[in-house]
């Protein structure tokens, strides 16, 4: 029995003497993949900046927005696992995002301040390697845009539970900037303070936000006071410095306020999602799977709106959105905002234009874009 005992202890020794060579050579093998991916990204970074640099020279923009969104498409189509399509775009969003950081500086405007739902969508869009200018409203990321003083602009334009950001809608009645991309940011609401769910008064968010859990906000804290502020950001920075107070925001704004998460994902909608568009100078180019974005105005009298609409069933254009917006100033006129599948250097978005020309009393392309990777 001692000997078989002994056999036994003799094995176990053994085969806990293999396992730290087995997990030695496991681990030469990973320090050698780290060592060659360091090498290798900043060789494609290298390749990156002299493309950058030629289109520089040839007078074509060196960054487009759309473009990158087809690479990141690439790339996520190739993984075979284990890692998630979200990891690989994550990691090739912000390789690209540091690769143009080696031509120039990019400067993007959106709703501050940080760690707002537009600066996530922000950091969606251009990874963490460009300079983000956070503003106080719509309408000064479009201020920034037109003046030169941003290279792009990020505005929510309609929200899967609330519809159209009339703010948006508005501001591009106002100024000739071009929508060059658009990100949709699915929007989970976290319940964010310092003390217990039993002790909340007040709880502080935007109003959209507000909106967006006001069922949730009805059966749980019925007896606590909506405070509506400018930006999720704020209300996180409230509920850190009031006694009894919480605030609705996102997971990212309370860890970088230091709170504690009360409750998670209280959206009413479980799907909630908003919708931005990239704002710029310039249309992204075509690739073949684009949206195109116009508004017009048709004269107030019966049927100018259907002659219009029939335009684009004859020149069988898919329109993907369409809301009206009332002039400012005015009664009774609207404007109409349309988007549609295709670019605006197609042939049957051409016609539309010209066609639609002659029934409009105004007509304004507010730009073409590739389709979000989902294809909304």
């Amino acid at each position: 029995m001692a000997k078989a005992k002994l056999k036994k202890t003799s094995a176990v020794k053994k085969a806990g003497a293999a396992r730290p060579a087995s997990l030695a050579s496991l681990e030469n093998q990973l320090q050698r993949l780290d060592d060659s991916l360091v090498s290798l990204v900043n060789q494609r970074a290298e390749l990156a900046r002299q493309v950058g640099e030629w289109k520089r020279s040839a007078g074509e923009p060196a960054f487009v927005p759309g473009q990158e969104e087809d690479l990141l498409a690439r790339v996520a189509a190739l993984d075979k696992g284990p890692l998630p399509e979200n990891c690989i775009r994550a990691v090739f969003r912000e390789l690209i995002s540091g690769s143009r950081a080696l031509l120039r500086d990019v400067r993007v405007a959106m709703l501050g301040p940080m760690y707002s739902y537009s600066h996530l969508a922000a950091i969606h869009r251009f990874g963490q390697s460009v300079e983000f200018v956070p503003v106080g409203t719509i309408a000064a990321v479009f201020e920034e845009v037109n003046r030169g003083q941003s290279d792009f602009g990020l505005v929510p334009i309609e929200n899967s539970t609330d519809g159209r950001i009339a703010d948006s809608l508005e501001m591009f009645t106002r100024l000739p900037v071009r929508i060059c991309g658009e990100v949709d940011l699915e929007i989970h609401h976290t319940l964010l303070g310092k003390c217990g769910r039993s002790e909340i008064r007040e709880v502080y968010s935007k109003p959209q936000a507000l909106s967006q859990c006001r069922n949730w906000l009805a059966r749980h804290l019925s007896a606590a006071r909506m405070i509506e502020v400018t930006s999720t950001s704020t209300a996180a920075q409230l509920a850190g410095e009031k006694p009894g107070a919480a605030a609705i925001a996102s997971l990212q704004a309370g860890i970088h306020y230091g709170l504690d998460v009360l409750a998670e994902q209280i959206e009413d909608n479980p799907t909630n999602k908003t919708r931005f568009a990239v704002i710029g100078e310039h249309s992204a180019p075509r690739t073949g799977r684009d949206k195109a974005a116009m508004l017009f105005q048709v004269e107030h009298r019966p049927g100018a709106l259907a002659d219009a609409m029939n335009i684009f069933k004859r020149n069988r254009l898919n329109l993907t959105w369409i809301e009206s917006f009332p002039i400012p100033g005015s009664s009774r006129n609207y404007l109409f905002f349309v988007e549609m599948e295709g670019h605006e250097t197609d042939a049957r978005i051409r016609r539309t234009v010209a066609a639609l020309g002659r029934k409009t009393t105004r007509l304004e392309i507010l730009g073409s874009f590739p389709a979000g990777p989902n294809g909304q």
